[in-house]
């Protein structure tokens, strides 16, 4: 496969939102960022992820050709056998990667491997998929503070638990996309849970409050146009969460009087919006 294909069977342009994860993690936990082995929660959790591409388009080539035929497997541009390989190799790469930073980080990373693997495998008509989603971005959380904080303290896990409820909205709402209408709304509710942490948290603070206010006008303009719309509206929106969750970054940070690594997860919501005009976030 050449250089292109690989991106966007990777959907690297959402690679931003996975470092703000990780740089998040780490000062929740009171870590440094200019250790070795946060260089190495980088790496690792961009390998992982980038597997988690590869691996969810190779299990879904049959429903690729019948719904998404413009992608790289069921146009021609690669094999399935080839993707699986190029998915698990990075899957091993990124695990050993955070394993060499400790047995705490070995198991998260494990831990996510397996979760990621499990999703790519069954999320196609589970009722629980948008769980699972969920639990990969827990676990990078867990498994940056393993990695660098070598325990994964309160506050970390806090984080990892609000993006957990905000993915669980967001994987429902792409799961609408090839239905022929959109079901229940109640899971909507799941993406509210990063308001309430921000607005609990923002009496005094006004970075926090700001970019709460921030968050809850991005979540509320696609949600409404998504209300508006139906379908239609559910490829954008998806794409446009997706770089949402930086702001939750920028946010978690704030909280934790960082402002440093604040406004490093706002530039990262905005490169992933600009990246996913090159290449496709979903």
């Amino acid at each position: 496969m050449n250089v292109s294909t690989a991106f966007a069977l990777g959907r690297v342009s959402n690679l931003p939102t996975v470092w703000s994860n990780a740089l998040a993690a780490i000062v929740l936990g009171g870590g440094s960022l200019v250790a070795a082995r946060t260089g190495a929660a980088l790496l690792g959790l961009s390998l992982l992820y980038v597997a988690g591409m590869f691996l969810n388009d190779a299990f879904d080539r049959e429903f690729d050709r019948r719904f998404r035929p413009e992608r790289p497997i069921p146009s021609g541009r690669t094999t399935a056998r080839a993707v699986f390989t190029a998915g698990f190799v990075q899957l091993a790469l990124g695990a050993c990667v955070l394993a060499a930073c400790g047995a705490l980080a070995a198991a998260t990373g494990v831990a996510l491997a397996a979760v990621i693997v499990l999703y790519d495998a069954w999320h196609k008509g589970n009722p629980a998929s948008p769980a699972l989603m969920g639990a990969c971005r827990m676990l990078a959380y867990l498994c940056a503070a393993a990695a660098v904080v070598q325990s994964v303290p309160d506050a970390v896990w806090l984080a990892a638990l609000v993006c957990f409820s905000y993915l669980i909205g967001l994987t429902y709402i792409a799961k609408q996309e090839t239905l022929q209408r959109i079901g229940n709304l109640w899971p909507l509710a799941f993406l509210a849970a990063p308001i309430v942490y921000g607005a609990a948290l923002s009496p005094g603070r006004p970075l926090v409050a700001a970019i709460t206010l921030a968050l809850l006008l991005w979540v509320g303009v696609f949600v409404l146009r998504l209300l508006r719309l139906g379908r239609p509206a559910i490829p954008r929106t998806v794409v446009s969460l997706i770089a949402g969750i930086s702001l939750l970054d920028a946010m978690f940070a704030a909280a934790w009087n960082a402002p440093a690594v604040a406004a490093l997860a706002v530039l990262a919501f905005a490169l992933t919006l600009a990246l996913q005009r090159w290449v496709a976030g979903t």
